[in-house]
């Protein structure tokens, strides 16, 4: 085991050398990228530097000091972008680009369909390359100017090793025949849908709304709505714009009048302008009486009462398949995968690709009634035929 040294970087701080960076890149089958950014009380991430890396080494650009918008041409060019934990760095490109990889291939991903689950780089790269990465500070502040040498330093070791890792790791997924699964896993992510959330399901990610009911619902999720709109347009988490205990008092109170915020839980009436007050009173006002909304209507057949006791035993059959194959369950099939397959749910997962032969298939025959799954004390669940 060795301690990661010092990483050699360039440090990127004008548009000139930014093109030529880019220029440099565009002619790589593949290179390796990553970004810090934060977003604590921001709704959108605020990035505060990207790492580059290919067979010449790694260059950090810093996106306070360049314009950023010809990161597009390279993301949408031929060559493979290489990452780790993608999710959040793909919303980050997207917002200060507008684009995202043509081609993607995350290490954490791949590292699933080898039985690792979600590991951290740090993992990955201490098993895989006996090499430790240096520690992260978790408060750094990414935003600060100019960044410190133990911070540059630290940022260029999420990059340095990725293209060597990639080549472990794609060598043993090929080997167990994979590689295909790995292209469609990180498909699939790199289609995902980004940015901000529709205004009116906010209200489902605030958990004490479930206990409301009637009109008080109904007020919950205008309520809840604004704060979703306002805090798009303020670039603020919504929570800075109005706390999710504010917006259950507020349902449950009704307010009519300025003074009526007064006493009410997670609410600082003295820290409400009057503008604001009489924006949620309208919101307020507009939702007394009206039915809560309810989750979209679906054309989709019910899930078939007579599966439903198949669900459970069904993810265990999966969760052991998963162990048996050294893949990440998530990976292989959800919960939801399989309520999705068995109520025939238009692009479900299990219906096509990999995910049909191994899973798919198999439960079709299931509840075929073609096979049965049984219980052998050295193997677990066994999917048989009957």
């Amino acid at each position: 085991m060795s301690q990661s040294p010092n990483t050699s970087h360039d440090l990127v701080t004008d548009n000139a050398r930014l093109a030529e960076l880019l220029e440099r890149l565009s002619t790589r089958d593949r290179y390796a990228v990553d970004t810090e950014f934060h977003r604590e009380r921001t709704y959108f991430p605020q990035v505060a530097l990207l790492q580059f890396a290919d067979e010449d080494g790694v260059v950090l650009v810093d996106p306070l000091a360049v314009d950023m918008r010809p990161l597009a041409e390279l993301l949408e060019g031929p060559g493979v972008a290489v990452m780790h934990a993608a999710r959040q760095d793909l919303e980050v490109m997207e917002r200060i680009c507008g684009a995202v990889p043509t081609t993607l291939i995350d290490t954490q991903l791949l590292a699933g369909f080898l039985g690792y689950t979600t590991p951290s780089l740090a993992t990955l790269i201490e098993r895989e390359l006996g090499v430790v990465l240096p520690k992260a500070d978790r408060l750094t502040d990414w935003m600060r100017r100019p960044l410190g040498a133990a911070q540059l330093d630290y940022a260029a070791s999420d990059v340095v090793h990725l293209l060597q890792l990639l080549d472990i790791l794609e060598a043993r997924a090929a080997e167990r025949g994979r590689t295909e699964w790995v292209a469609e896993a990180c498909e699939e992510m790199r289609l995902e849908p980004r940015g901000p959330r529709h205004p009116d399901e906010a209200w489902r990610r605030i958990k004490e709304i479930r206990h409301l009911k009637g009109s008080s619902l109904a007020v919950a999720q205008a309520v809840a709505a604004w704060r979703e709109n306002r805090a798009v347009e303020l670039d603020l988490t919504p929570r800075f714009v109005l706390s999710d205990l504010a917006v259950v008092s507020i349902a449950g109170a009704a307010p009519k009048q300025l003074d009526d915020f007064k006493g009410l839980r997670g609410v600082d009436a003295r820290s409400i302008k009057p503008h604001i007050a009489e924006e949620l009173l309208s919101v307020v006002a507009g939702a007394v009486g009206n039915r809560p909304s309810k989750a979209p209507t679906s054309n989709l057949p019910e899930m078939p009462n007579e599966l439903r006791p198949a669900i459970p035993l069904l993810s265990a059959w999966v969760s052991q398949l998963s162990r048996d194959l050294e893949l990440e369950t998530s990976l292989l099939a959800t919960r939801s995968d399989i309520e999705d397959l068995l109520r025939d749910t238009p692009g479900a997962r299990l219906n096509s690709g990999w995910r049909a032969e191994l899973v798919g298939e198999p439960i079709r025959r299931l509840v075929g009634g073609e096979a049965t799954l049984a219980f052998d004390r050295r193997h677990g669940l066994v999917l048989e035929a009957r």
